[in-house]
């Protein structure tokens, strides 16, 4: 069984990305804003699959890993290039869309007398005092002194005969990258310059008197380094002393890729390749004068409402408005919530009114990513100033997270939460939720109520990116869920779980146990269906068996965000069939689901299938028993299913191909899903008052 390369297949999901960018039915600030992504996405992906690449051509342990590795990484470097003159050519139609909205982004070269003279002032009094050009001497560690993080100039200084090099961070900490002239123009055209090219226009401010030149030029250049690094185990050190000794290496780490303007000389092109010592598995990737481009993504919209999507309202869910605390909502039934179409703001507001209600005894949870200003943080530290016991689980691995959740985890533990750290090789990508209050009417009995997730504990993100949210009181699930947090503590126990699925415990087992079900149906002559729904679809294992299902009769659908190594083969085309979604939010749940001869089990999960998620975190799939539930999920994944506006079909190739329209009715899916949400509240709205 051949599989697609995961590093490809990544690849095609980033054009993906720039399909939206370069989709003139998208608002045109959207449309900047998802060339910013697109930057942002390859910008974790040399940091994290490039790297990892590069370290296996350089560590082989045979000639055949080593051979292996070679044309894969020639093959990424050719697609990046082929990806980022793309990029450039998209960029220009972005700025044409805009300049049709009288909107003008603007270089220093094409400034008018009025907007210079402003500019300088400016500068003078703004941003000057954050310029501190970095002079390249022979003894320079540029590596160590460059932050990947953000954009530089190098600037040639030009004095008789000698040429040297400085760069020059531009401080976009500090001020945005873009930055609207306050002047009116003809056609009330709006125009907008990027901070770097407010430097370019002032910099000799910046050498006259300190650094004697004839001439000076910059041209913008980005490092990318490997983002991992190997933590220390030293017994006298803390698990927080190690992690933050581990985040340390990165800012020196070995960098895997230089992009750089195409327009900077040969020799300083040469110079930076030297200084960084950039090997022939690093990437050099040209482009355009602008480099980290992911600033693009809070690209402002200086004109009118249309240039960007339209605004939606997030739904209120009626289960919770209909009740007057949100326990008395759960314990009534399940419930179900879909971000961003409902409002986030139901789950900040059960893990705010357990921070105070009498009843509550404890509060545990799996914090893997949270908002910068995080309600729930702040509402769990209420929890205990009222008395509650509350255990967080921070996972400090959440890649590119980490520092953030250091500090996290320092300042709850100052504030008296008990704060774990999970299971060490094992990263806690769980989303979990669970409440002890004692019983209403019998204190002393206990119920519990528990929360399952597919996405974070993150009111940001919850903004953007689809995700599933079970609230239950069921006894069993709740047990489960308990158990869980059980077993991060003391992971050399035994568990059992009799409802949800959890790995590395007995996910994988299960859901080969359920394909291998389907199977022995569809071998029997009875109907035999698989829907998934998961960002990426890698897993050797799985993929193999879904292969086998199809042979077998059964009709496999997956819809796949990211990666996908299956290679659908030729004698099972049509019985297995995968689509991708890219939309206006990112799509991010797991969701299985088997017919099982009619017992149909669906699980909402945060497991993708890849064989980290099933082998090497802890991960949790919950069960969604209620009917009523179950054909919520199913009847959103049938809206998807048909989506024929924003669904590519993922062949053999990827070629990212949009699926055919025909003469069917104009369908896109997350704007369905939407109307189908607000329908199915008006129904429960109804059902109320009957």
């Amino acid at each position: 069984m051949k599989l697609f390369p995961q590093e490809l297949s990544w690849l095609a999901f980033n054009e993906r990305v720039l399909q939206e960018a370069a989709d003139s039915s998208v608002p045109v600030v959207e449309r900047m804003r998802f060339l910013g992504i697109f930057s942002n996405n390859m910008d974790e992906f040399f940091r994290v699959r490039v790297a990892d690449v590069r370290r296996r051509i350089f560590l082989a342990q045979s000639t055949e890993e080593h051979a292996a590795s070679e044309p894969l990484m020639a093959e990424i470097q050719q697609r990046v290039l082929a990806l980022q003159d793309k990029f450039e050519v998209i960029y220009k139609d972005v700025l044409k869309a805009l300049l049709r909205k009288n909107i003008r982004v603007i270089d220093e070269q094409h400034t008018t007398e009025q907007e210079r003279e402003w500019l300088s002032t400016f500068f003078r009094e703004k941003i000057k005092r954050y310029m501190v050009p970095l002079l390249l001497g022979p003894n320079t560690d540029l590596i160590k002194a460059i932050n990947e993080e953000a954009t530089y100039l190098c600037i040639e200084v030009c004095h008789g005969e000698s040429i040297r090099y400085a760069a020059l961070e531009v401080p976009t900490d500090e001020f945005p990258r873009f930055i609207k002239l306050p002047f009116k123009h003809a056609k009330r055209q709006k125009r907008v310059i990027l901070l770097d090219n407010v430097i370019c226009l002032r910099m000799a401010d910046l050498f006259q008197g300190i650094v004697p030149f004839d001439s000076l030029r910059a041209f913008s250049f980005k490092l990318t380094r490997d983002a991992e690094y190997r933590l220390p185990y030293d017994i006298e050190q803390s698990v927080l002393e190690q992690m933050e000794e581990g985040i340390r290496q990165r800012f020196e780490a070995e960098p895997v890729r230089l992009v750089y303007d195409a327009d900077m000389p040969r020799n300083m092109l040469f110079f930076l390749h030297d200084k960084l010592g950039l090997t022939s598995h690093d990437s050099l990737v040209p482009g355009g004068r602008y480099r980290n481009t992911r600033d693009f993504v809070s690209f402002p919209n200086v004109g009118h409402k249309s240039l960007v999507n339209p605004p939606m309202q997030p739904l209120e869910h009626p289960h919770f408005t209909q009740h007057c605390s949100v326990f008395e909502a759960i314990s009534a039934q399940d419930i179900l919530l879909y971000y961003p179409y409902h409002k986030f703001a139901h789950l900040t507001e059960v893990v705010r009114q357990a921070a105070y209600d009498p009843l509550v005894q404890s509060i545990q949870i799996c914090i893997y990513r949270v908002a910068k200003l995080s309600r729930i943080v702040h509402s769990l530290v209420e929890a205990v100033n009222n008395g509650k016991k509350v255990t967080v689980m921070v996972e400090l691995k959440a890649r590119f997270d980490e520092e953030a959740n250091i500090e996290w985890a320092k300042h709850m533990t100052q504030e008296g939460i008990r704060v774990i750290f999970g299971i060490q090789g094992l990263k806690v990508h769980s989303k979990l939720l669970l409440i002890r209050r004692r019983h209403p009417t019998n204190a002393e009995q206990s119920q519990l109520f528990a929360h399952i997730g597919t996405g974070n504990f993150n009111e940001k993100t919850a903004q953007i990116y689809t995700d599933f949210s079970l609230f239950t009181a069921d006894e069993g699930i709740c047990k489960d869920v308990e158990q869980v947090f059980q077993y991060l503590e003391a992971p050399y126990k035994r568990f059992s779980f009799d409802h949800i699925l959890v790995s590395p415990v007995n996910l994988r087992d299960s859901l080969e146990r359920f394909i291998d079900r389907e199977i022995a149906h569809a071998q029997q002559g009875q109907r035999a269906e698989i829907f998934i729904k998961v960002n990426n679809l890698v897993d050797a294992r799985i993929i193999e068996r879904l292969i086998r299902a199809a042979r077998s009769g059964v009709r496999v659908r997956a819809i796949v965000r990211g990666m996908c190594a299956l290679k659908v083969p030729t004698d099972v085309r049509g019985s297995i069939e995968v689509i991708s979604i890219v939309d206006r939010f990112l799509e991010h749940p797991r969701v299985y689901w088997f017919y099982q001869g009619g017992k149909e089990q669906l699980f909402i999960a945060s497991a993708d299938l890849m064989t980290r998620n099933l082998d090497g975190r802890v991960e949790v799939a919950s069960p969604i028993y209620n009917t009523q539930l179950q054909q919520q999920i199913k009847d959103i994944l049938e809206l998807q299913w048909q989506d024929n506006t924003k669904a590519r079909v993922i062949d053999a190739e990827q070629t990212n191909a949009y699926r055919k329209r025909g003469n069917r009715r104009k369908v896109r899916s997350q704007m369905a899903i939407y109307d189908y949400l607000k329908a199915d509240i008006k129904r429960l709205q109804g059902d109320a008052h009957d």
